[in-house]
Order: C-alpha cells, then sequence, then structure tokens
C-alpha cells in the first residue's frame, strides 16, 4: 500500500538530511535508515524513489547513497533568495582576526541551527566542537541559545513543551537551567556557553535579525575556557553584538 503523504514529506526530510551528515563519503542504507531514524525496508524503497527524481544518487560498486545532482540544482536555484553566506563571511572573518577565537555563523533551520561558515583564528589552541555542517537543537551552544533568547515567550513555552533536551545533552539543558541562560542573555544582549557541551570549551554568540525583526541566525566564537574569563567576555560580548548588528543592518 503506498505511503499517505503526511508520513513521506517528514520521512524524506529525514533521510535527506541523514545523507548530508554523511558527505561527502555517502551511507550505507542501513547506517542512512538509523540516522534517519527509519525501518532499514522504508528507508531503501524511499531512498530508490529520490534516486529516479535525481535526488539521490548511489554509488554502484560499494551501494553507498549520496545526495543527488538535482538537489544542486534546486540549490542553486534557491540560493539568491536564501544564501546569506557571502554576507556573513566577511563578518567571521573579521571576528577571527580581532579575537583570535574560532568564528562561525550559524543560521536556524525549524528547531535546529545550521553551522554555515566557519574560520579559525591565529591562537593556536583551539575547541573543535562546532564545524560547518554540524546541525544543534535550538537551546544548545551559544548560537542557539542567542536565538531563543530573541524569540517571544510564546514559542520559548512552545518549544520546551515539545522538546526535552535533557536526555542528550545533560541536566545543565533541563527547561529550569535553560530558561535561566535565556534570561541572562536578555540582560547583555549575547549568549554564553560555560563549556556545557566539551568541558573546557566555551563559546559566546550574538542573534542576527530579519526584516521582520525575527532571531533567524547568529555569530559566535569558541575557544578554550581561559581565553572567555569574565573580564573579556564583555569586550567579546560587544565585538559580537557590533557584528551581529552590522549583519542584521546587511541583511535588511
Amino acid at each position: 500500500m503506498p505511503e499517505q503523504t503526511p508520513q513521506v514529506v517528514p520521512r524524506v526530510g529525514a533521510l535527506l538530511r541523514a545523507l548530508a551528515d554523511c558527505e561527502p563519503e555517502g551511507g550505507s542504507t542501513t547506517v542512512v535508515a538509523r540516522l534517519a531514524g527509519l525501518a532499514r525496508p522504508t528507508a531503501h524503497r524511499l531512498l530508490s524513489s529520490l534516486a529516479d527524481q535525481g535526488l539521490v544518487d548511489r554509488e554502484p560498486r560499494t551501494g553507498r547513497w549520496s545526495l543527488g545532482p538535482e538537489l544542486y540544482l534546486l540549490g542553486s536555484m534557491a540560493a539568491d533568495r536564501y544564501d546569506v553566506t557571502a554576507q556573513a563571511r566577511d563578518m567571521v572573518h573579521d571576528l577571527a582576526k580581532e579575537t583570535g577565537e574560532s568564528a562561525f555563523f550559524s543560521v536556524r533551520r525549524g528547531d535546529q541551527t545550521v553551522c554555515l561558515v566557519r574560520e579559525d583564528g591565529s591562537f593556536p589552541l583551539r575547541s573543535h566542537v562546532l564545524y560547518e555542517g554540524i546541525r544543534l537543537p535550538i537551546g544548545v551552544a551559544s548560537a542557539g541559545l542567542a536565538i531563543i533568547a530573541h524569540l517571544p515567550d510564546r514559542e520559548i513555552d512552545e518549544y520546551l513543551a515539545r522538546t526535552d533536551l535533557e536526555p542528550d545533552w545533560g541536566a545543565a539543558h533541563a527547561a529550569p537551567q535553560l530558561r535561566e541562560r535565556i534570561a541572562a542573555t536578555r540582560v547583555t544582549g549575547y549568549a554564553v556557553n560555560p563549556g556545557l557541551l566539551v568541558e573546557g570549551s566555551w563559546g559566546m554568540a550574538a542573534a542576527v535579525f530579519d526584516k521582520q525583526g525575527v532571531p533567524t541566525s547568529a555569530l559566535s566564537l569558541t575557544g578554550v575556557e581561559s581565553r572567555f574569563r569574565p573580564d573579556r567576555q564583555p569586550v567579546l560580548g560587544g565585538l559580537l553584538l557590533d557584528r551581529a548588528h552590522a549583519l542584521t543592518k546587511l541583511l535588511r
């Protein structure tokens, strides 16, 4: 029996995101199914249908699946509307140069943030928690915290009602603790992640807003704990807010 459309659409989305996580080597049907949270027969059936449309590709020798050529063509058509990395790259470069830390630009996609741009600074010790393409729930890491802190209270309540971050990200990401960091972010304007993902790896971020004043992305810095001591945080926060404001103006 053909699958109902409401079931197929989220499953296809999960498969495409799983394939993105497998790039550039691609992934086996078993691996892709596991990443997408689907049964292997279901994943294979959907992947085969997507391959017929050119949306995914399969290497005949290894049987590994990867994103297909049609996705590239569709993405290039959408780039003029959604690609803001060109504007953000200069801001990331400036932050990395001025601070010596690793700088990032991440965008919100649904309940997640996706890192699009990374540039390392001159300081030899670096944090490798974030990289281009990584997806994290909003509220996790400094970029996601900066974004969620500037959402209306109603949207925050709805997000926390449907999302439990604690099982995957630890007790520090339980709703009460997250709300405390949201409140602190609203006071300073910038978010601070005090080594909550990896011990000793700190991050700070400031939100970037679209034409409607919605926080859609963030600029962030990460580095070792000693580089984010209390007396330096206002300096880094000020730089982040300055560049985030400038990028907001460009995007508007």
